[in-house]
């Protein structure tokens, strides 16, 4: 059939609604015409024609029809110029062999000027196409065969177009989209996926220049409602209806592959814009740095807030949520473990992804855009981030899924707001506060920390959100008020100071959420305003870190929190003399604690990205070598050497010393030494402390006490080395009898 003939049948059959296996014939026949009409006309002809076809349109396949005609005209546009080329280059063969042989044979001359395709240029045609967007059809429409077009042309390095004609195409995809998101009454509003679709795919390939024509207040809603609704995400009803197809088997949950729930989620990752989030989530991220109206920025903060929200209690509802992620091989089924609960976190933490990325945009304009940094607003918009990234914390702390860079900067920047705006600091804690609270009050009248009423809760769920509470609680206390502090972070803080009940395992969840407790207690007596409650609170915090260690939290914790607690009892910021006395107490809890710990090494997990960091001081060396609990108890007390009153300085230098030589083992004691000289010239300690200790490493024995052992008393004489245990000293020295009196 001629092409010409083929025009008229296709044009008439463009007039009647068909069957599948018709349509899809149909859709051929236009990719051929489009890529071998070789009239101008005709081509803008068929262009408007198929955009208004009930053939086409009246099936009202949605989004699939959308994407058969963004690649029918990517497909045509990719034929075309490829066609342009090998016609070029036959052109170009035939004039070399004419110049080297003189006459070519007429039959050989005809083969070779036969062209391929069309013959039109990749400029001629690319005008003829956007000619035959006219006003019979949406800006919509006209969209997408602008996106498709500039996909085959432009797309994958491939240049086909002149730099006037490549502006021309941006130009015309800027404009359809402009057009085809603003509201214009009486009609109807653009149907917000399509559009969506086509942007996705010309964004990448449009220029700066041409991207700021983008109108970024009108772009913001269309692509929310895209990337969330019934085209996108659906509103996170995919997860709803898991928990209807889980049943159990052997003792186990099984959800199968073939199960409508899975089924369903497989297609809704083979979407377009759900397969396409991430270019989506960039595209959307764009138009929220550049919308000139700051209320399309909240409104989609309230939608993701919304969103993430419904994702949270449809995942609560599941009963899967109740396996803690320790338990999951003894719980789910081989198949459910490889296939559908592998393929669930997968689409989730793209899901999360986007979001994040999304949300990076909003923090990241709060900090330039003035109406946003507004002392009234930007705790809001602090808040709302925090909120969406708590609701989706079941996914983001799932082995460490929260470990990227746009991540840490839109959680650390959103509490950086909120810290320097208390009330909104204690208004956000409130709103998120775990359900049952303690109420505790700090009591010198007991030997142990109350436990209040709270308990530690039973769903893995719940324990994750107290996880992001406390991790969160933690950076705020500066700005809050002391009976703030007290309720908000104390008393939720207290059911993870002790140990955990043996119905709950000690999962690497539990870990984080012990060390959180204790990080998020240690914020908050560290803050000078809350020294009230430091005198009071020590000895039952204290009682509980020395409980704690070393089966519920590791040694890094361990020497974290214990040197905190000295410097915070030691000047300048211990106000009474009690105070300061308690420091000696707990140095010497720890020091007469070493003899009879553990020389066992400790199995060190791996820190979660949520957790704090290493101390800045902590020693490079036994990063990488286990620890016994004798070892971390001596790197505990060297770690506070920098922050011991100086009245106490030389001789706890002295008592550490001697530790060193109660730990079993030479490697561990090797690894000790290593951190004792580290705090020695490292400048941990400051110039009046550096001189003690160089005058007691070089002239009071105290380089003998550390590498060969023996200890060195604070008063400068060395003990041990004789055959009866004596001790050697200078002549005329006086000695003590009683020895060191001990303050506990």
């Amino acid at each position: 059939m001629s092409i010409d003939r083929l025009l008229t049948t296709v044009l008439q059959q463009y007039q009647d609604i068909h069957d599948d296996a018709r349509t899809e014939q149909l859709f051929g026949s236009t990719a051929v015409l489009l890529t071998n009409l070789a009239n101008p006309l005709n081509l803008s002809l068929l262009t408007s024609q198929l955009l208004i076809a009930p053939a086409i349109w009246g099936r009202r396949d949605g989004m699939r029809t959308c994407y058969r005609i963004i690649s029918i005209f990517n497909t045509a546009a990719i034929h075309v110029r490829r066609n342009e080329l090998e016609n070029a280059q036959n052109k170009a063969k035939l004039q070399q062999q004419k110049g080297n042989l003189g006459n070519v044979p007429q039959q050989q001359q005809q083969q070779q000027q036969q062209r391929a395709g069309s013959g039109l240029s990749a400029n001629a045609w690319t005008a003829a196409v956007l000619k035959g967007a006219d006003d019979q059809s949406g800006r919509w429409q006209h969209l997408l065969v602008f996106s498709g077009v500039l996909m085959g042309m432009e797309g994958n390095q491939r240049q086909s177009l002149s730099r006037g004609m490549r502006d021309t195409v941006e130009r015309a995809v800027v404009t359809a989209t402009n057009l085809a998101v603003r509201s214009r009454d009486p009609e109807p509003p653009a149907p917000s996926g399509p559009v969506a679709l086509a942007l996705n795919y010309a964004f990448p390939l449009l220029s700066d220049a041409t991207r700021h024509g983008l109108d970024g207040d009108a772009l913001v809603p269309v692509a929310t409602r895209a990337m969330l609704g019934g085209d996108g995400l659906q509103d996170g009803l995919f997860l709803a209806g898991i928990d209807q197809d889980v049943r159990q088997a052997e003792q186990r949950f099984m959800w199968e592959e073939v199960s409508p729930s899975y089924l369903h989620l497989r297609q809704l990752e083979q979407r377009p814009l759900v397969a396409g989030l991430g270019p989506l989530s960039t595209l959307l991220a764009f138009a929220v740095s550049h919308a000139r109206d700051a209320g399309v920025v909240h409104q989609l903060q309230d939608d993701l807030v919304a969103f993430t929200g419904r994702l949270l209690q449809h995942w609560q509802a599941s009963k899967l949520s109740e396996l803690d992620i320790s338990e999951e091989k003894l719980f789910l089924t081989p198949e459910t473990l490889d296939t559908t609960w592998q393929g669930l976190w997968n689409f989730l933490k793209k899901v999360m992804y986007a979001v994040v990325a999304v949300l990076h945009a909003v923090v990241a304009r709060s900090l330039l855009d003035g109406r946003l940094m507004h002392h009234t607003v930007a705790p809001s918009v602090a808040s709302q981030t925090l909120h969406a990234l708590r609701n989706l914390y079941f996914v983001s702390s799932r082995n460490g899924s929260d470990a990227f860079q746009i991540y840490a900067f839109t959680y650390l920047t959103s509490l950086d707001i909120l810290t320097r705006h208390g009330p909104a600091a204690a208004a956000f804690l409130r709103s998120i506060l775990p359900s049952s609270s303690p109420s505790f009050a700090p009591s010198s009248s007991s030997g142990s920390l109350p436990q209040g009423t709270t308990t530690i809760p039973l769903h893995p769920l719940h324990r994750t959100l107290d996880l992001f509470y406390l991790n969160t609680a933690e950076h705020l206390p500066l700005h809050l008020p002391t009976p703030d502090c007290d309720a908000l972070i104390i008393q939720p803080a207290t059911a993870y100071l002790h140990p955990p009940s043996p119905i709950i395992p000690l999962s690497a969840t539990m870990t984080q959420l012990f060390e959180a407790a204790h990080s998020a207690v240690l914020s908050v007596l560290s803050c000078p305003h809350n020294a009230p409650l430091t005198a009071p609170l020590v000895p039952f915090y204290a009682d509980a870190l020395f409980a704690a260690f070393p089966a519920h939290i590791s040694p890094r914790q361990f020497r974290l929190a214990f040197k905190t607690l000295v410097q915070i009892l030691s000047p300048p910021f211990a106000r009474e003399w009690e105070q300061a006395g308690l420091a000696d107490v707990l140095l010497e809890m720890v020091r007469f604690r070493v003899a009879g710990a553990g020389s066992v090494p400790l199995h060190l997990s791996p820190s979660s990205p949520s957790s704090p960091p290493p101390p800045a001081s902590g020693p490079a060396a036994e990063e990488g070598e286990d620890l016994t609990e004798q070892s971390s108890l001596v790197l505990a007390l060297i770690d506070t050497l920098p922050f011991l009153r100086a009245d106490m300085f030389e001789e706890w230098m002295g008592l550490t010393a001697a530790a060193i030589s109660d730990i079993v083992g030479e490697r561990y004691r090797e690894g000790v030494r290593r951190r004792f000289w580290e705090v020695l010239v490292s400048g941990e300690m400051d110039v009046e402390r550096a001189a003690v200790a160089l005058g007691w490493w070089g002239t009071r024995g105290g380089r003998e006490a550390v590498l060969f052992g023996g200890g060195v008393p604070g008063s400068g004489f060395v003990r041990g080395g004789g055959d009866k245990g004596g001790e050697f000293m200078m002549s005329g020295a006086l000695v003590e009898e009683g020895g060191r009196e001990s303050k506990l």
